[in-house]
């Protein structure tokens, strides 16, 4: 949740002109919820660094009345609370950050430069105030309804950028701050949004094995959080589309 983690062009302006054809890119196999067994909030408790590595490959999946969407993560974030200087908490609790001081397993949304939400997952201690920002991922379910939706908030172009960019995931998601604490250790089905670990799901990637996972400076980060000795805590998978180009901080 880095305060410039973002930029404004996130979304391109105008409508799309439809859906191109995708060529050998199908609907994938259905995420269900059988396939998403249920997270210990002890797996969340953990360092934030270790909870961001095994975020990756994991699946994020919401159900809405228009249908479920399902996001492998490829790209994250982390931020660790008072000591990381682009992290919400580093000036303490606020009405704004009041979800990251929450127990671990919580989503933190926000609303960012009133463009558009970011999408994070509390981890560690309650009170830690530390969390993983969900920067990119493949849409594995319900490409339809993601396609839909970011349509509506801009132009789109290809099935690997429906979720490319964080503003661009929580749209796919169909999450904004109305999901600011929702509670992943809930059992799929008794929450709007739930999490599989890549262990259990199964969903194989786009471009088969993936490499290994890369580390450098948070995106949009600048000043003392933009250091790429001290912060390299932006995280991806080599080799996959859908992760997002690096762009300095502008303040």
């Amino acid at each position: 949740m880095a305060t410039t983690g973002t930029s404004p062009d996130a979304f391109a302006d105008g409508a799309s002109a439809g859906r191109p054809d995708d060529s050998g890119a199908g609907e994938p196999s259905s995420v269900t919820p059988q396939t998403l067994p249920r997270v210990a909030r002890s797996w969340f408790d953990r360092e934030v660094l270790l909870v961001a590595r095994d975020l990756l490959g994991a699946v994020v999946r919401t159900e809405s009345p228009e249908g479920p969407v399902a996001v492998r993560l490829t790209e994250v974030e982390a931020y660790r609370g008072a000591d990381d200087p682009a992290s919400h908490a580093f000036r303490g609790r606020s009405a704004r950050n009041e979800q990251m001081f929450r127990a671990s397993g919580h989503l933190y949304v926000y609303r960012h430069l009133g463009l558009h939400h970011c999408v994070n997952v509390v981890t560690g201690r309650t009170g830690e105030a530390s969390a993983v920002l969900l920067r990119a991922g493949e849409v594995v379910e319900g490409q339809d309804l993601a396609w839909r939706r970011r349509a509506g908030a801009g132009s789109v172009y290809s099935q690997t950028d429906l979720a490319q960019g964080p503003a661009r995931l929580a749209v796919a998601l169909g999450l904004d701050i109305r999901a600011n604490g929702a509670d992943l250790v809930l059992p799929p089905g008794h929450a709007p949004v739930s999490l599989g670990l890549a262990s259990a799901v199964g969903i194989e990637p786009a471009r088969g094995t993936v490499g290994a996972v890369s580390t450098g400076p948070r995106v949009g980060v600048g000043r003392d959080g933009s250091d790429p000795h001290l912060f390299p805590w932006r995280l991806w998978l080599d080799g996959e589309p859908t992760v997002t180009r690096y762009r300095a901080g502008f303040r």
